[in-house]
């Protein structure tokens, strides 16, 4: 299996959206997370660089969302 190094997640109230890819951009995963399971996939993966998309947008906006950003590291 394809090792994923980056992880999209679009987080929601009770179903997110997971979008894997690997060092060269292909995507290795695709798929919804009942909020249940989002623990356990992420305790199955290696540590890799994940982006988390808040639900806030769409009720904000997109233009904006760069205030809620903090950066890390």
């Amino acid at each position: 299996m394809q090792t994923i190094t980056t992880i999209g997640l679009d987080i929601a109230k009770s179903v997110f959206q997971v979008h894997g890819v690997d060092a060269g951009g292909q995507v290795i995963v695709r798929r919804q997370l009942k909020r249940r399971y989002v623990l356990t996939f992420f305790q199955k993966l290696s540590p890799c660089l994940v982006g988390i998309e808040p639900a806030v947008r769409r009720t904000i906006g997109r233009a904006n969302c760069r205030h809620w950003v903090t950066p890390c590291g």
